[in-house]
């Protein structure tokens, strides 16, 4: 049977309302009481209704985490991060995997409402959702526009895919691709086509662009990488992921074309996994200590001031990694 509030108080030989009050940090209490309080919520396994405690105004002390597939190494590697910065703070973390489908992203919004969360970072990619816009909770976004108040935190899209058009101009590819997801309006990750397309017009080299979308699964997305390669005779390909980059590698080899000597390639992400085990790949690190650190400080400043002024959009400053792909 799930112990109850009466359990708690028996078992630490205090009153209900004392209990109350140490689970809600309220009024002076006797560190020796806190303890015992404590020790019997332990034993018997007991957690506070965060649902009634938000009724009476407290915060839950959770925090709606959003975003596309954690499987992937950059979006895995950032909550991770966010999750630890939040504990830090007291804060618990419900994490939701949307993928790239708008129903089930809008399911869990409403999940994390009925559990009454103080505040959401999310990162999906599905754009569009009108849930962002009616819900009055703390939202911080990164990487997509959701709403007009709701703060955007992102690496600098355009200077990374200028910065990989010019790693490959400077590594002597002269006929240059991009592979990308699809162009959605508003989304700020269209400035890593922006950047590479701005660069090669400035050396007067036409930007080649083919779009493979986010959901497919490797398996289908080699076989379009294969497909362009072999109708292509590309020198230098910009992949505005390192998972993109690292299937295209695989797919010259086995064609074969030899990289980098025939094919320069450039990634964008630069997670600790890919430096750890895939050096040799050149790509666009963000910087994502800096981005889950300002994300989760400028979600708790919304949840302590839902007023307080924020700007509309907090841009990072990405690197290029040297590798010897490119």
């Amino acid at each position: 049977m799930k112990p109850k509030l009466n359990d708690v108080a028996k078992l630490a030989g205090v009153s209900v309302t004392t209990v109350s009050r140490v689970i809600n940090n309220h009024g002076y209490l006797s560190q020796k009481t806190k303890t015992a309080v404590m020790a019997a919520m332990r034993e018997l396994h007991y957690q506070p209704n965060n649902m009634a405690r938000s009724l009476q105004g407290k915060n839950t002390q959770l925090v709606g985490v959003i975003f596309s597939d954690i499987s992937n190494p950059f979006f895995a590697e950032l909550v991770s991060r966010i999750e630890k910065l939040l504990f830090a703070k007291n804060y618990k973390v419900i994490l939701c995997n949307s993928a790239d489908d708008p129903q089930k992203e809008r399911d869990y919004l409403q999940m994390l409402m009925a559990n009454q969360v103080d505040g959401i970072i999310a990162g999906a990619h599905n754009l569009g959702l009108e849930e962002y816009q009616q819900y009055g909770l703390p939202i911080i976004s990164f990487d997509r526009y959701l709403s007009a108040n709701i703060p955007i935190v992102s690496s600098d899209n355009f200077n990374g895919g200028y910065l990989a058009a010019q790693a490959l101009r400077q590594a002597g590819a002269t006929k240059l691709a991009i592979f990308t997801g699809k162009n959605q309006a508003g989304s700020p990750t269209n400035g890593r086509r922006e950047g590479f397309t701005a660069y090669l017009k400035q050396q007067q080299l036409t930007p080649h662009v083919h779009e493979l979308p986010f959901e497919l699964s490797p398996a289908l997305k080699m076989m379009q990488i294969r497909t362009i390669l072999e109708n292509n005779d590309y020198d230098g390909v910009f992949c505005s992921d390192d998972l993109t980059a690292l299937l295209t590698i695989n797919v010259a080899r086995q064609i074969p074309i030899d990289v980098p000597n025939e094919l320069r390639v450039v990634g964008y992400d630069g997670t600790a996994l890919m430096r750890n085990y895939q050096p040799q790949l050149t790509t666009i690190e963000q910087p994502l200590a800096d981005i889950s650190t300002l994300l989760v400080s400028l979600l708790l400043q919304r949840i302590v001031d839902a007023n307080c002024e924020l700007e509309a959009k907090y841009t990072l400053p990405v690197k290029l990694v040297k590798g010897t792909t490119a």
